[in-house]
């Protein structure tokens, strides 16, 4: 699962700081007690500290930045100020006595890239808003406690730390992967276990009412209401931290293990010395996982293999002894994919409107993709994304008098344009010759406002 595209990774409803300081490692007693326990001298989160002033102003300012669709009531981000200001006092006391019924949840199905779905469960705006004041608050309880290696969802952590870790654990001799997939992991969070954890947490029994409420909201399908007794709904601001203190016993399980690994939210690579060493690993998670959090391991797609075999957050590895970060094969078919929806089938469109719709989509891309050291990708993408663009010009000029002009225009003899205009070749044959090339060089889409890949990966790297 990959976050930062946003960034281009972003959630539903959150995104995660971009920010490079890391917090320390908890020790000693920290550990015993971190998600699963609290010390005497941390103070617990009351539904009265929820609902302050100051921290539901904060939520509100969140909720409205991060936009985001509408829930079953069609109430959207603009209208919540409005409906805060002649409601908000009676959401209030219902709150405080614990009565507060969150409303269902709108199912919604995203397309995975391998034909698969992935359901987003989208709360009302005033339940996300009621999430993100009580994340706000729970979130600074938790976070001291949470695993180094953990890296998703959480303040001044991003997925390029991810990265860069794994490749260090790669580069110190650790050159095997056992690259975990947990098989739908928020359609099968066990609300007791996640709750048993949280009660560790909170006391306030208000609060704990509260939060099952959210997890056991119903789903609109369809106009049909789906009752649910587990999972928990990607799409809320809550989903991720919770997602995060359920998890921490993985976390906290491999560190006891002393392994080296990296998790960011499902999704966790844990590099060992040797093939045999990652297959008995693998066995003991998949059966601690089982066992302890009634989660289940994706046999289809976990395996133990080679870093430079298997991608993580979208990236993977090359061989080198002092291994290199690249961008892995399947991020970049489904980069073109996305960019063949974009000009194929677009002939009404001009090439300076496809080259400005492309813009922000390329800039997310490859911003995203910065830590890359391994270039030739970009330099390739580069030249394939103008020739689909000389392809466009070519279908869009169809006669062959509109075909020689603009190529005259463009610069060729008179002779190689109507040489070239009469070819009867095809568009992307064309595309791809040396009159197109020549006609319509980087220098000229550049002109257009053509974003680079390869140039604007060198100024990251300034």
């Amino acid at each position: 699962m990959l976050i930062n595209d946003a960034q281009a990774q972003k959630t539903a409803a959150s995104e995660c700081d971009d920010g490079r300081n890391l917090s320390g490692y908890a020790t000693g007693a920290e550990i015993d007690t971190a998600v699963s326990g609290r010390t005497k001298a941390e103070p617990s989160v009351t539904m009265e500290a929820v609902t302050d002033r100051a921290n539901m102003m904060l939520a509100y300012q969140r909720v409205v930045e991060n936009k985001g669709a509408a829930g079953v009531d069609n109430l959207s981000t603009l209208d919540l100020k409005p409906w805060l200001k002649q409601h908000w006092q009676g959401v209030k006391v219902s709150l405080t006595a614990g009565s507060y019924l969150p409303r269902a949840i709108r199912k919604v199905d995203i397309p995975k890239p391998n034909g698969d779905v992935r359901t987003l469960g989208v709360p009302t705006v005033v339940d996300r808003l009621i999430q993100q004041a009580i994340a706000q608050r729970l979130s600074p309880l938790v976070e001291p406690h949470f695993s180094h290696s953990s890296y998703g969802f959480r303040p001044n952590r991003n997925a390029w730390q991810a990265v860069q870790q794994a490749q260090q654990y790669i580069r110190s001799g650790k050159r095997w992967v056992v690259d975990m997939d947990l098989e739908k992991f928020f359609d099968r969070v066990d609300h007791d276990i996640l709750m048993s954890k949280l009660a560790n947490l909170i006391e306030d029994k208000r609060l704990l009412k509260l939060i099952r409420r959210f997890l056991e909201a119903e789903m609109m399908d369809n106009g049909q209401r789906v009752t649910r007794d587990r999972g928990m709904p990607q799409g809320g601001p809550l989903s991720p931290l919770l997602s995060n203190i359920l998890l921490d016993s993985l976390d906290k399980e491999l560190e006891r293990r002393g392994h080296s690994f990296c998790r960011y939210a499902d999704d966790c690579n844990i590099y060992v010395s040797s093939q045999k060493a990652g297959e008995s690993l693998l066995a003991d998670i998949t059966d601690f996982l089982s066992n302890e959090l009634k989660l289940q391991v994706n046999a289809d797609k976990s395996a133990v293999a080679r870093p430079w075999e298997r991608k993580f957050l979208g990236y993977s590895f090359t061989r080198h002894k002092e291994s290199r970060v690249k961008i892995a094969a399947q991020s970049v078919n489904r980069f073109k994919d996305k960019i063949r929806e974009m000009t194929t089938g677009h002939c009404s469109r001009s090439v300076s409107d496809t080259i400005n719709a492309l813009a922000p989509v390329l800039r997310g891309w490859i911003s995203y993709f910065r830590l890359t050291r391994v270039k030739g990708v970009l330099e390739e993408l580069d030249g394939w994304i103008r020739r689909k663009l000389r392809c466009l010009l070519w279908r869009q000029w169809k006669r062959i008098y509109t075909r020689a002009r603009n190529l005259m225009k463009a610069g060729l003899t008179e002779e190689r344009s109507w040489w070239s205009a009469t070819n009867q070749r095809g568009a992307w044959w064309n595309a791809g010759a040396s009159h197109m090339n020549q006609a319509f060089r980087k220098g000229w889409f550049d002109k257009m406002g053509l974003v680079s890949l390869l140039d604007c990966h060198r100024q990251f790297q300034c």
